[in-house]
């Protein structure tokens, strides 16, 4: 379960609109990355991506994405995992449910619990 502190670092880290568009992209499948035809037995999961391609959609450098994709993984959104010559990128999609859930509980909860949110005098 997501402690105040983990969710916080992943709003942290979705908080950068540069990151928010990887996360996006690398959880929608927005980024298609090339097979490595010199290790054709390496197994990879074809809806993970890679670093370079990634890169290949910013006018940044190389280590400024690496940084980016560090502080994703840091925040538990994102998988990375060196597979051959190339780090493959996916979704978390563990934590992203659990995230869900907690933005579903505060809806669910809302109504019950609106007294908390707003003083019911001012309503009326």
């Amino acid at each position: 379960m997501l402690d105040m502190q983990q969710k916080i670092k992943i709003f942290k880290a979705l908080g950068n609109e540069t990151r928010f568009l990887i996360f996006k992209n690398v959880f929608t499948g927005g980024y298609v990355c090339s097979i490595d035809d010199k290790k054709p037995k390496t197994k990879i999961n074809p809806h993970a991506t890679c670093v370079t391609t990634i890169a290949e959609h910013f006018e940044f450098s190389l280590p400024t994405i690496s940084k980016h994709l560090q502080l994703l993984r840091e925040a538990g959104v994102i998988k990375m995992q060196k597979k051959a010559n190339k780090i493959y990128i996916e979704p978390n999609i563990e934590t992203i449910k659990e995230l869900g859930g907690c933005f579903t509980t505060l809806v669910e909860n809302f109504e019950k619990n609106r007294e908390l949110f707003f003083d019911t005098t001012l309503l009326k």
